[in-house]
């Protein structure tokens, strides 16, 4: 199912004075299209794939997809401009298993396929023949002539001179944030799929911290996570499933052997259809110390102070400013973190944009998904977090987490 919302992207397309948005990352790809990337993409190098998107939304997008995969993507994708480009891969299709001479059929098929003497396959992709696809999509909608925006990001330096002289004269623009910004508010798949993938890691969550003791190890645990949620998925479609677990004074994850007072961070997700989770709690082996809990007061005050303005219309650079002052407040005078939770999607990491950072121009919308956290990794003491995963509403803020952010003695 394709995510990306036409009428916000003719909004955000209007405002700039772009005719159409030019989309190459995979991520970018999948959230456009429904369809996966395919193999081609596995270097992130662009060209293998991209999506036209016109700033009118009753003008069709085009999408430019390996041959190996035009058959799964009109069997996904609701885009009917379909335009393929070879990869390094040779294959055919014979319409009869009953065929007698198969060289023959094969040949035929390639024939219906419009290939003539002299075609051959790539190393991997050429870039030029997506650019090429793309130039004459342009062409068939009048907007050859036009201002293009470019999701830039996905692009070296290199193919960008190819993808200029390809396209001339079209006018290119950088519109990467333009892109970032059409998946930063979530349709209502995406926030299921997010839904469901918190919930799986809670489960995981629960039954690790449930099963802390003196004597278990940092490798036991993050072993326990993974056959948990393993054991749990049930029918999701799990793509993924990652941690960054500690035990003990070691805030980066050494397999150490958990003893009395031990601090131990978890922080873990679930990855469902390519939408990442990401949550984290901070737990103790008995009672904390007196330090370990003036530290994790201090994060747990700045977290509370943050979600106290979070909400639709706010500054992110001001939730930014608020917990990181109440931190400091708490006696902890040069702390400064860059930055406190991101929004949450098919990046190739965990963290997409935006950031709630002291500089981010970006105002929290409804729809936005954001992981919403507090870290401190102190060498010789350990790891504390408090993240939580957030929606943002028309009203307000849901927390979408059920377990406690309180510190939990095991």
């Amino acid at each position: 199912m394709a995510n990306l919302n036409r009428f916000r992207a003719q909004y955000l397309m209007e405002r700039e004075g772009i005719e159409a948005l030019l989309i190459l990352s995979p991520e970018g790809f999948l959230h456009a299209t429904g369809a996966d990337a395919g193999v081609g993409t596995m270097w992130r190098q662009a060209g293998a794939v991209a999506v036209l998107i016109p700033a009118d939304p009753t003008i069709p997008e085009a999408a430019i997809v390996s041959d190996l995969f035009v058959s799964s993507f009109k069997e996904t994708s609701h885009i009917t401009d379909i335009r393929s480009i070879p990869l390094w891969v040779e294959t055919a299709t014979i319409t009869s298993l009953d065929a007698t001479d198969v060289a023959k059929a094969i040949s035929d098929s390639w024939l219906l396929e419009g290939r003539t003497t002299g075609f051959h396959r790539p190393t991997t992709f050429d870039p030029t023949e997506c650019w090429r696809q793309i130039r004459i999509a342009l062409r068939d909608r009048n907007i050859e002539c036009g201002k293009v925006g470019v999701e830039l990001s996905a692009i070296s330096a290199r193919d960008y001179e190819g993808l200029i002289s390809s396209l001339l004269p079209t006018h290119l623009s950088d519109a990467t944030e333009m892109a970032a910004s059409l998946r930063m508010v979530k349709s209502e798949n995406e926030i299921s799929l997010l839904r469901q993938a918190l919930n799986l890691s809670e489960v995981g969550i629960r039954t690790v911290r449930d099963t802390l003791a003196p004597g278990i190890s940092r490798d036991e645990l993050s072993a326990l996570w993974l056959s948990t949620i393993q054991a749990q998925k049930g029918q999701l479609p799990l793509t993924g499933v990652w941690d960054f677990i500690s035990v003990g004074t070691n805030p980066w994850g050494s397999n150490t052997v958990a003893q009395h007072s031990d601090i131990v961070k978890m922080d873990v997700g679930c990855v469902v259809r390519g939408y990442s989770s990401d949550c984290a709690r901070t737990f103790v082996i008995g009672q904390p110390t007196k330090s370990q809990k003036h530290i994790y007061d201090g994060l747990l005050a700045g977290f509370n102070a943050g979600m106290a303005i979070l909400g639709p219309g706010v500054a992110l650079s001001e939730v930014h400013k608020v917990t990181n002052d109440t931190i400091q407040k708490s006696g902890l005078d040069f702390f400064h973190r860059g930055h406190f939770g991101h929004s949450l999607g098919l990046g190739p990491g965990t963290e997409e944009w935006p950031f709630i950072s002291a500089d981010s121009p970006v105002l929290a919308e409804d729809g936005m998904v954001l992981a919403f956290e507090c870290p401190f990794y102190i060498n010789g003491l350990g790891g504390f977090i408090i993240e939580n995963q957030l929606l943002i509403t028309k009203d307000g803020v849901e927390n979408m987490n059920k377990l406690s952010i309180e510190l939990y003695s095991a």
